[in-house]
């Protein structure tokens, strides 16, 4: 599923000096993702790219993801679904423009599938805000933000037949040192089994999510 974009792969040469920054091309990002297809294509298959970017990996997973909605008639189980796909991919990057950029790329692709049509209540919010909570601006070696808070990541596991979304918040550098790899997921995804959330949130409708901070 080659992307239609072709995007530079160095923004500046005193960024690949300070930050050794270099974009993987899609054509290279798709042959690695082949490697691992049928994950790639499992909608709630989770994906970590602890160094992202402005996104060349992630929006090629969450394009994958996205194509398995293609026949769905129903705008509310489409909208479910696509952020059960959005929920599964975690990114972190150690550039703030490179973080928003990835975000944005992921909402716009997203924005495109749905077309012209009106979206539901709430559902744009809740995506900008899984978008905001996953992917996160920080050092993946040292586990700290941007702002030198330690980086959590959130679990959003949807439940059947409700259109809901349960959270949990885990610490980064608990889930490393507990996993040994740079992975929150086993080796055939399905997540860890970790006990020890920083928190738990009670269920919420998939387009209140945003409303979590008022929790």
């Amino acid at each position: 599923m080659p992307s239609n974009e072709n995007p530079k792969q160095i923004k500046s040469r005193q960024r690949v000096a300070d930050h050794g920054e270099v974009f993987t091309n899609p054509r290279e990002v798709n042959a690695m993702l082949d490697l691992v297809r049928d994950e790639s294509f499992r909608l709630d298959s989770c994906f970590l790219e602890p160094a992202c970017g402005d996104g060349n990996f992630l929006i090629e997973i969450l394009r994958r993801k996205l194509s398995l909605l293609k026949d769905i008639k129903s705008q509310t189980e489409w909208e479910f679904k696509s952020l059960i796909a959005v929920g599964s991919c975690y990114g972190i990057d150690l550039l703030p423009d490179n973080a928003e950029v990835c975000r944005e790329r992921l909402f716009v692709e997203i924005s495109g599938q749905i077309g012209k049509k009106e979206s539901s209540d709430g559902y744009e919010e809740s995506l900008r805000y899984m978008l905001k909570k996953n992917i996160v601006c920080g050092d993946a070696l040292t586990y700290r933000t941007a702002e030198n808070k330690p980086i959590s990541f959130c679990e959003w596991t949807p439940i059947a037949g409700s259109m809901q979304f349960s959270r949990r918040d885990f610490q980064f550098d608990f889930l490393v040192t507990q996993s040994h790899q740079y992975s929150l997921f086993d080796e055939q995804g399905e997540s860890q089994s970790f006990d020890e959330p920083v928190r738990t949130y009670p269920p919420l409708h998939y387009t209140q999510l945003y409303r979590y901070d008022l929790l």
